[in-house]
């Protein structure tokens, strides 16, 4: 397997510079499978999860990355567990918001799709 930190790494930031420019360009990264849990509500399917970010209440967001962890997730297959965790900028708000976040990347080719999505808004 590739150095798991550095496909993590890249993975993720091109996750959220997508995010915090064009959310309808997420919807490559998950299949008919995926799965995101945003805030305890579940969706299943691309099509839902980009309906979901898309339609988020902000017009503007920028995310922060302060930890980024990862592991494999099978001894059999390339894919990995991601784990992030930061602060997010919405509508430039002077109060960040911290958040994680965990990814399962699933292989696919030469590149990775993501099979699950946690995310959670930490609050204190």
């Amino acid at each position: 397997m590739a150095d798991i930190n550095a496909i993590a790494k890249q993975f993720t930031d091109f996750y959220y510079q997508t995010f915090d420019t064009n959310r309808a360009g997420l919807q490559s990264l998950y299949r008919d499978q995926s799965m995101l849990s945003w805030e305890g509500s579940p969706l299943v399917g691309a099509n839902s999860i980009t309906e979901k970010l898309t339609s988020l209440p902000f017009s503007k967001v920028q995310h922060k990355v302060t930890t980024l962890d990862a592991q494999p997730s099978s001894p059999t297959v390339a894919s990995l567990i991601v784990s992030v965790t930061g602060l997010l900028v919405v509508d430039d708000s002077p109060n960040p918001l911290q958040f994680s976040q965990v990814f399962q990347l699933i292989p696919d080719g030469s590149s990775y799709y993501v099979y699950n999505d946690i995310f959670r808004l930490n609050y204190a």
